[in-house]
């Protein structure tokens, strides 16, 4: 794989910790401004909303830029919003804060994606996906344990303090790393893009999106109370646990990517799949400390197996026009799905049947998914029949 790809590791690694360490500070953050687990749960939601809204919007805005200076903005943004997060000094700020932040975020992936996969032969695109989103696996591994660390120690300031200088670094590598004449985008019309991402094959794509991820943010959003509450770890343990996390999503990002590369269809069917059956069983699980360890690593691992398969099966239903819109687009309905978990498994805590059942609500979303990819795929199919059978 190309050097500069890496340099897109990098960025991701710092919005991914950004994005995903607020998880295990819930308690701290919800303790500390005054607010209950379900409402500080909600700044997941206002993020992803950031992101939904971002992503098409600044695509559009920096549609004829050149891509480096693109993703160097984005990076600024990033590093800013985090700082004002480190400062906040109420739940509206520090939500504001987070919307801010979230506005890098979508761009980001969906101009990176595009960007990685000119940078490699057809048959590698899925896995230079995957490279790129290697960042957010990473940061699950190593930026989220530590941040969660740091801020159960220091308070909760102090992560974001230290995501901020991430950013900064990240962006130096970005500067560094990535050649100034790196796929200088075409000149293109935003609207005729728009127009050939509205088209129904990229919006049940877009969909099958939304859906998968909000079954994995039902759950992930709610994991630390999850683990102290239900299963009756050690506040401790969670740090550690998300270790195991972050692993799975390591594990997982490397196989869908290779297995998309193979068969991206059956790569995207199967991981909705098996992603359902660990959610479904996660619940028994957390009933032994083992089982819960076991299964936060699957968790990991199925969630992290669909993103790649769902990024190229829509950068493949929009053929090429507007794919840098379509591309942002997937992301912001990746994180579209993490607010509608997040709220999902908020409103199961708030209104019952409470944390407990947060699980079996999430398999909905991904049960649904796969039959929106069913539905999709045979559309395909029926629309190929004519063309067949005139030979």
């Amino acid at each position: 794989m190309p050097l500069a790809l890496y340099a897109l590791t990098a960025g991701a690694f710092g919005i991914g910790v950004t994005e995903f360490v607020i998880m295990g500070l819930l308690p701290q953050v919800a303790s500390d401004i005054g607010v209950s687990i379900a409402t500080a749960g909600l700044l997941i939601s206002g993020y992803a909303l950031g992101v939904v809204v971002g992503a098409p919007v600044l695509t559009v805005l920096t549609g004829r830029l050149p891509r480096k200076t693109v993703l160097i903005g984005l990076m600024l943004i990033f590093i800013i919003g985090n700082a004002i997060c480190a400062l906040a000094s109420d739940y509206t700020i520090l939500m504001a804060a987070r919307v801010v932040t979230a506005l890098a975020h979508g761009t980001f992936f969906g101009v990176g994606s595009v960007v990685a996969t000119k940078m490699v032969a057809p048959d590698k695109r899925a896995s230079a996906i995957a490279v790129m989103f290697t960042g957010l696996t990473v940061a699950n591994i190593l930026g989220v344990p530590f941040g969660t660390w740091l801020g159960q120690n220091y308070g909760w300031r102090a992560t974001f303090w230290a995501v901020s200088l991430v950013g900064i670094l990240a962006l130096a590598v970005i500067a560094l790393l990535l050649p100034k004449d790196a796929q200088a985008p075409e000149a293109s019309d935003w609207r005729a893009d728009l127009a050939a991402i509205s088209r129904l094959p990229v919006v049940l794509g877009l969909l099958t999106t939304v859906l998968g991820y909000a079954g994995v943010f039902a759950v992930f959003t709610y994991i630390a109370p999850l683990l102290t509450d239900i299963a009756h770890m050690p506040q401790t343990w969670v740090s550690p646990i998300l270790l195991v996390f972050g692993g799975g999503l390591i594990a997982g990002n490397i196989l869908g990517g290779r297995l998309a590369d193979r068969n991206l269809r059956m790569t995207v069917l199967g991981t909705l799949v098996a992603l359902g059956v660990t959610l479904v069983l996660f619940p028994t699980a957390l009933l032994s400390q083992v089982g819960t360890i076991i299964f936060v690593g699957l968790l990991g691992l199925t969630a992290f197996a669909t993103v790649a398969p769902l990024q190229m099966w829509v950068l493949g239903k929009a053929q090429g026009a507007g794919e840098q819109l379509a591309s942002s687009f997937n992301i912001a309905a990746f994180n579209l799905g993490n607010a509608l978990g997040a709220w999902a498994g908020g409103y199961t805590i708030d209104h019952g049947p409470g944390l407990g059942a947060v699980p079996y609500v999430s398999v909905i979303f991904p049960a649904a998914a796969l039959v929106i990819a069913l539905i999709a795929m045979r559309g395909e199919r029926e629309s190929r029949q004519p063309a067949v059978s005139a030979h």
